[in-house]
């Protein structure tokens, strides 16, 4: 493949969707992008999306379908926010203290879910569920099933998502880290190889309970990212999401993994996460402009159409191309 169409094929579809939604825009007087905090936003979400994808992807990849990823990301910003704000009360430094405590929750939670997994030995979708409901009853009962304010509500946290500088350092420092771990470690070998043959794999001496522990932590450890960013930015945490409550932050990421994954023919797939991040993040700045014309509901309604129409073109993809080489 020619470096010309690998890079036309890497930006088509954030560049496609920046034309398309900035002439929406502009046909009702606005920009996708008005301002510098509408920039920050763009930044924060992107990097929500990017890691929730990246981490979607992990389990799902090798065939293990993981339901808890909302409640991992929940309960681990809930952990991070009571134990930053006992020891800072909020004080400068608190975010980062939060960040850290976080990510560490995080990954302690997915090798939590790693580990009865692999102990119970029943299909990993309905581990999840019962992982997610035993997260969401933890989180109910360290809040007493109330939102979480006072603890994330500071001028740190405000200063962490007041500029767009922080989401990109992380932006850069987890692609890069996926990237390496996944695609130039012995881990990632591994796990390349069950993923595409797994018994096989096996049979070579590839420990599959090992890397799917590690599979579990490293989900765990992003989704506590995701988690703290999703505090950060909505300056609250809902510590009553119980009957699978917390599920729907999963849900953000299929549309893009999907993306993602048909990027990743002519890049690297976590990059290609990134770029289908960038989309949907272009998007969702869209209806933040088009607030008063385009409801929650709507939006929905939107995100569900795209990501059929994706599936609908992905499935009959080689028809497509058929019928207009033809013409």
């Amino acid at each position: 493949m020619s470096t010309t169409k690998r890079i036309v094929g890497t930006a088509a579809i954030p560049v496609l969707t920046f034309v398309i939604l900035e002439i929406i825009c502009l046909a009702h007087g606005e920009n996708v992008i008005t301002n510098m905090k509408g920039f920050d936003n763009f930044v924060v979400y992107t990097a929500i999306v990017m890691i929730t994808t990246i981490a979607l992807s992990i389990n799902l990849n090798s065939g293990r379908f993981d339901f808890s990823l909302g409640a991992m990301a929940a309960l681990s910003s809930i952990i991070g926010a009571k134990i930053s704000y006992a020891v800072l009360g909020g004080e400068s430094g608190s975010a980062a203290l939060m960040l850290v405590i976080t990510i560490v929750a995080g990954a302690v939670l997915g090798l939590v879910s790693g580990l009865i997994y692999i102990s119970l030995k029943i299909p990993p979708i309905i581990t999840s569920l019962g992982v997610t409901l035993i997260y969401e009853g933890v989180m109910y009962t360290l809040t007493n099933g109330k939102y979480v304010m006072a603890e994330v509500q500071n001028s740190s946290m405000s200063g962490f998502v007041g500029t767009w500088i922080y989401a990109a350092v992380i932006i850069v420092i987890v692609l890069g880290l996926m990237i390496l771990v996944f695609d130039h470690t012995q881990f990632g070998y591994d796990y390349q190889a069950l993923r595409h043959g797994q018994k096989v794999a096996v049979n070579t001496g590839i420990k599959e309970i090992a890397n799917a522990v590690g599979c579990y932590t490293i989900c765990g450890a992003l989704m506590g990212i995701v988690g703290f960013l999703n505090a950060a930015r909505n300056t609250t945490i809902n510590g009553g999401q119980l009957n699978f409550g917390s599920i729907s932050i999963m849900f953000t990421a299929f549309l893009p993994m999907f993306i993602g994954s048909y990027i990743s023919r002519y890049s690297n797939e976590k990059f290609g996460f990134l770029l289908a991040a960038v989309s949907m993040s272009l998007l969702n700045s869209t209806f933040a402009v088009l607030s008063n014309q385009v409801t929650a509901s709507t939006q929905s309604i939107i995100n569900a159409v795209l990501l059929l129409i994706f599936l609908i073109y992905l499935n009959n993809e080689k028809l497509l191309v058929k019928i207009l080489s033809r013409k």
